[in-house]
């Protein structure tokens, strides 16, 4: 079902200049945590454009342009086509990349040229760029840092997710007051609100807490995932709770979730697999059920600060300290070592007294979700003054 909520935010405005905006990132491969990065721009540009009393309208680059536009009531080309992706920039007033960890090649040699290819035939069209909340890294080879640097040189305006990205570009060369520290967009992403209270305000007394669980394969011997389902166990022996997988990623992450469930049966403990939703906000609500969210997935740790729900980080990237960093956190466990007991005594502890972890997070969740939105007000900003010019 197309999100009414973008729907609706689309909808045009009379008297309203329009600004027509490329949107280039990992979208339409129904991966919740890029989908709610967009989700999250869209919402914030149709924020931002209201204050300016502007009209945006998005051209999503999608692996699956039919779902992105169905889903978001976005137009939506396909992002590996050249003559409309092309087309697409030519009849804009810009670009934004991002925002995700686009430029990285720890998953493959072909994400950076790609994107930064996207970047550059926008510049040929004669058209700005803008980077929005990127993560940068990791970058091993060296071929690729001059280009990165070049790109970001030549972008309107440039914003990065965590100050560790602001310093890999400053060791490439590009000058740090160039580049805008901001947190993920994400954080910005609001919850509709909805009649019936979240399921884990709304448990009895006698009813156990939920603990949503986000895993991802990382190691090829799922040792990893062994230790995990340990920590689990360990937790589930100390009280009971109720664990409720959720995916990520649609069937990667629900086959690693159920990686993690088997070994957990065999120690003789139940848990329950949530689907894989494909629209953000679903999973969203999904996280703001939990009384505790236990994530790999970078954007299951977002989800659940957006929602102020306690959570538990295990790290298998440096993203996910940097983002744990910022709300005075450290991962419980990696991907190489995790002690199941000391895991199993800080979860009870934080299911015992979640206030503790609210107050002493609640600084760091407010700055980050009024930052969020900066980039898009940046950038229109500038599209705007340009326009007067």
């Amino acid at each position: 079902m197309q999100n009414q909520a973008v729907r609706d935010m689309i909808k045009e405005k009379k008297g309203a200049t329009a600004i027509r905006l490329v949107l280039s990132g990992y979208y339409g491969f129904r991966n919740s945590g890029d989908e709610a990065v967009l989700l999250s721009i869209l919402t914030a540009l149709e924020q931002a454009g209201r204050k300016l009393g502007v009209r945006v309208e998005p051209v999503v680059l999608s692996g699956d342009p039919a779902w992105t536009a169905k889903q978001y009531g976005v137009e939506a080309v396909p992002r590996m086509k050249l003559g409309e992706l092309r087309r697409a920039l030519q009849g804009s007033d810009g670009l934004i990349s991002g925002g995700g960890s686009l430029l990285q090649d720890a998953t493959g040699l072909g994400s950076i040229p790609y994107y930064l290819g996207v970047m550059r035939l926008a510049r040929w069209c004669g058209k700005p760029t803008f980077v929005y909340a990127q993560g940068i890294g990791p970058v091993n080879r060296a071929v690729f840092r001059p280009w990165i640097a070049r790109a970001f040189r030549r972008a309107a305006y440039a914003s990065v997710r965590d100050a560790e990205s602001a310093e890999l570009l400053g060791r490439f060369g590009v000058e740090r007051d160039r580049i805008d520290v901001v947190p993920d967009p994400v954080m910005g992403l609001p919850l509709p609100e909805e009649p019936d209270a979240p399921a884990a305000a709304a448990a009895g007394a006698d009813e156990p807490p939920t603990v949503g669980v986000s895993v991802r394969f990382w190691r090829g011997d799922r040792a990893d995932l062994d230790r995990a389902a340990a920590a689990l166990a360990a937790l589930a022996g100390r009280r009971s709770v109720r664990l409720r997988f959720l995916p990520f990623h649609q069937g990667a992450d629900e086959d690693a979730s159920r990686h993690v469930m088997e070994r957990l049966a065999l120690a003789g403990v139940p848990a329950e697999l949530a689907p894989a939703h494909e629209a953000p906000q679903a999973m969203l609500r999904e996280v703001d059920r939990c009384a505790l969210l236990v994530g790999m997935r970078l954007h299951s740790l977002i989800y659940a600060a957006n929602r102020e729900v306690p959570l538990l980080g295990l790290s298998y990237d440096p993203k996910i300290d940097q983002f744990l960093a910022r709300l005075g956190e450290r991962a419980i466990g990696t991907t190489e070592a995790l002690d199941p007991e000391r895991f199993a005594e800080r979860a009870a502890a934080m299911l015992d007294k979640p206030g503790e972890w609210r107050a002493a997070a609640a600084g760091a969740i407010r700055r980050l979700k009024a930052e969020a939105v900066r980039p898009a007000e940046r950038i229109l900003h500038i599209l705007t003054d340009m326009e007067r010019r």
